[in-house]
């Protein structure tokens, strides 16, 4: 996976997934993508937390568009049928959609610029640690583009829709501190602290079940979508399945 410029590392229950393309700040290609949908479709079940990093001074200063806009996997995109290029766009979005899995908690440590698609990659992720020099930017309009990794979701759920909106027009950055405010970061740390910052993080996460992690995380990830009916059943249910289990009655 070193030629995609993305590479994965274990350590028990928790993976690492790095960008490692430092030289143009993790700038990501179509390679990127495909590298990190195969990490997901491969990643072993022990796994509890994946931690998405980029080497070097930034986390990703997005696509990597050395050839123009106008050129290269866009063109060529374009030029497709609508079905079909709706479906190489599919192909991508798999490599950020695994993050969201009830199955893993996925925390992104940022530095430096997360810029389109690396706003994107980080959005993809449940938690977000930033470092105080961390600046956060949905890039795309300014290619004439939209978002479409899988980011415009999230980024709503996350600051609402206003909000969003304002951020996907204007291709403004965010500092860490808005970013903190405004509900994007999890926690804003110092640079030198964002790795101590993250296995802090990392620890608390492990220190719970994991069935009652995958429970949590169901529960509260669909609970936007649920009437309040439903999202009251869903506790239940979700209630009922952990008592049962503890009382050694679980399926």
């Amino acid at each position: 996976m070193t030629t995609s410029g993305v590479d994965v590392s274990h350590a028990g229950p928790v993976a690492t997934v790095t960008l490692r393309r430092p030289d143009v700040l993790n700038a990501q290609t179509t390679a990127t993508w495909m590298a990190l949908r195969d990490i997901g479709r491969e990643l072993p079940g022990d796994v509890r937390v994946v931690i998405v990093r980029g080497e070097g001074r930034s986390f990703s200063a997005g696509l990597d568009i050395s050839g123009g806009a106008g050129s290269g996997f866009l063109a060529e995109i374009g030029r497709l049928s609508p079905e079909d290029a709706a479906e190489r766009v599919r192909g991508y979005q798999e490599g950020f959609t695994w993050l969201h899995r009830p199955d893993i908690v996925s925390v992104a440590a940022v530095q430096g610029h997360a810029i389109g698609a690396g706003f994107q990659l980080a959005l993809a992720c449940d938690l977000r640690v930033l470092a105080d020099d961390a600046r956060l930017t949905m890039a795309e309009v300014t290619l004439g583009l939209v978002p479409d990794l899988a980011g415009t979701k999230r980024l709503v759920e996350l600051v609402g829709y206003a909000r969003a909106l304002e951020v996907c027009l204007t291709g403004r950055r965010i500092a860490a501190d808005e970013a903190l405010r405004v509900g994007l970061a999890t926690v804003v740390v110092p640079r030198d602290d964002l790795d101590s910052a993250v296995s802090d993080l990392v620890a608390a996460l492990l220190s719970a079940p994991r069935d009652a992690v995958v429970e949590m995380k169901s529960l509260l990830s669909g609970a936007a979508s649920r009437s309040w009916e439903e999202q009251l059943r869903a506790e239940r249910e979700a209630q009922v399945r952990r008592l049962r289990d503890l009382a050694g009655l679980g399926e």
